[in-house]
């Protein structure tokens, strides 16, 4: 049990508490003075019934004011703090003592090391580390804080070596060791390249190694520096939120907000509010909208093609003045936001279908962007999985992680539905539960896919015959508007006229139905 005693800041006070559990002979196994006003006290083996015999004792010494129990001490939370943030540090980490002697080594340093880290404990840290004199150096009259190159298990690395001093009973300071830290030429590398890309623009950290998404960003940078609203298609999961941010970034509006809905996530009336907020009598109750927290900034529809009637003629609104009003408000609010959009519909098939709105489209494709599914371009597959697999391992302290080349293989010519969301999550998983550093085509947890049969959709529900109906119905709508004489359509399928008038009849697509 742990005791957290609220006190004032009395002379003598901490005396009077502890000669209550001495008189009592309870042992303690740590005591706290934490100020103003705060002792803790240690004791395992007390009872809580035994504590509430003489908590009214306690209670009635001479400037207490609380006494209660508390989960931990608050030396043991900065322990597990300082342990917590050194096992997770990302980047070879040593504490030594006064001596040289290693006293603490993270994960990382254990890995490249190639031992258990109770064993490294003790041993000289120049065993490990060359090129540097720990000895002279602890040993010098005053100890500074050096940078210098090292050699590391035969690699280079750059160490920020710092001296710890304490304080002795005197208030002289003296010196209780060092803690290094290690940054090898990758992770510099990487740093040095994310504080570049702080300073230009999100574009930088975007894959495109293919022909196909090359294109995509010369596009995407010209775009970025206009001021019309944009429509971003693809599929799910292949970066339409990643390519919007980063026009964002590369506009002049970069310094103000970038707000993000995603129309397929909320109800209609939440996601009402979320765009255009709330009005109230009480000033104080008011909530703002997206579009009032973006003003001067942008504002990013996800999945616009989700978006109901009733928001879609609110949206067409703003766009065309500027101006909107809260709900249940009828103040007007004017406001200068550019719209970024995306969907994986076909959404001029939504609009001959009378599902979306014609001059909303056209109000939010004035600039279209087409990003293609990553089994579009091959040649991104192996360097995006090569940059997630290096990025989580250094994340939870693997390193020199690589692919079997029929894993490599594998993933090249896999038809990634999911696409690069789907690629990532994939790769998470394997670097995380993996044994050994080479990823084998095994540790990939993938839906069945073969190169002679394809994907097996494991979500896939219904039947053969109305998978085929579907795909059926979705061909004619869209060969409709090109063919809307049944003998015309007749002849460009193959099929008798007769034929063609049944499945068009069984499929409701008519000139009522399909915008010619």
């Amino acid at each position: 049990m742990r005791l957290e005693i609220g006190c004032l800041d009395r002379v003598g006070i901490a005396q009077d508490v502890l000669s209550i559990f001495v008189e009592r002979g309870i042992d303690l196994r740590g005591i706290e003075l934490k100020r103003p006003g705060k002792i803790f006290i240690n004791i395992p083996d007390l009872d809580f019934s035994e504590l509430q015999s003489f908590m009214p004792q306690l209670r009635l010494i001479d400037g207490v004011e609380d006494v209660k129990t508390t989960p931990y001490m608050p030396s043991e939370r900065e322990k597990n703090e300082l342990s917590t943030l050194i096992k997770t540090f990302p980047d070879p980490f040593v504490s030594i003592d006064a001596k040289g002697n290693i006293r603490i080594v993270n994960h990382v340093t254990a890995s490249l090391i190639g031992c258990n880290e109770v064993d490294i404990v003790g041993q000289h840290v120049g065993q490990w580390l060359k090129g540097f004199n720990f000895s002279k150096w602890l040993d010098s009259v005053e100890v500074l804080a050096q940078t210098r190159r090292l050699k590391f298990v035969d690699d280079d690395y750059v160490a920020d070596i710092m001296p710890i001093h304490v304080e002795d009973n005197d208030g002289d300071s003296v010196l209780a060791g060092a803690v290094l830290i290690l940054k090898s030429e990758a992770r510099l590398g990487q740093q040095i390249s994310a504080f570049k890309q702080a300073n230009e623009n999100n574009f930088a950290g975007i894959q495109a190694s293919s022909g196909a998404m090359r294109k995509v960003i010369r596009e995407a940078k010209r775009m970025a520096l206009l001021e019309s609203s944009m429509l971003i298609v693809g599929e799910t999961g292949t970066g339409k939120e990643l390519i919007a941010h980063a026009c964002h970034a590369a506009s002049d509006r970069a310094d103000k907000p970038f707000m993000t809905l995603n129309c397929a996530s909320l109800p209609d009336e939440a996601a009402e509010t979320e765009l255009f907020g709330m009005g109230s009598s009480n000033p104080e109750q008011v909530k703002k909208g997206l579009f009032e927290l973006a003003n001067g900034g942008t504002i990013f529809l996800d999945e616009v093609g989700e978006m109901s009637p009733k928001l879609q003629t609110k949206l067409l609104r703003v766009i065309q003045n500027g101006m909107f009003r809260r709900v249940d408000d009828e103040r007007e609010i004017s406001v200068n936001v550019r719209i970024i959009s995306s969907t994986n519909h076909d959404l001029l098939n939504m609009v001959q279908q009378g599902e979306f709105r014609e001059d909303l489209y056209y109000r939010l494709n004035v600039l279209g962007l087409n990003i293609p599914s990553l089994r579009e371009r091959r040649s991104d597959i192996i360097p995006l999985a090569e940059f997630f697999i290096a990025k989580f391992g250094q994340r939870i302290g693997k390193s020199n992680i690589s692919m079997s080349d029929d894993c490599r293989d594998f993933i090249e010519h896999y038809p990634w539905p999911g696409n690069v969301r789907q690629l990532e999550n994939v790769l998470i998983r394997a670097v995380s539960l993996m044994e050994g550093n080479i990823i084998q085509t095994s540790h990939l947890q993938l839906p069945a896919y073969t190169r002679e049969h394809g994907y097996l959709e494991q979500e896939f529900e219904g039947t053969l015959d109305s998978a085929v109906k579907a795909f059926e119905a979705d061909l004619l709508r869209k060969l409709y508007p090109a063919y809307p004489s049944t003998r015309q359509l007749a002849k460009k399928l193959g099929l008798s006229h007769t034929a063609i008038a049944n499945k068009l009849r069984e499929y409701d697509i008519n000139k009522k139905t399909v915008k010619i």
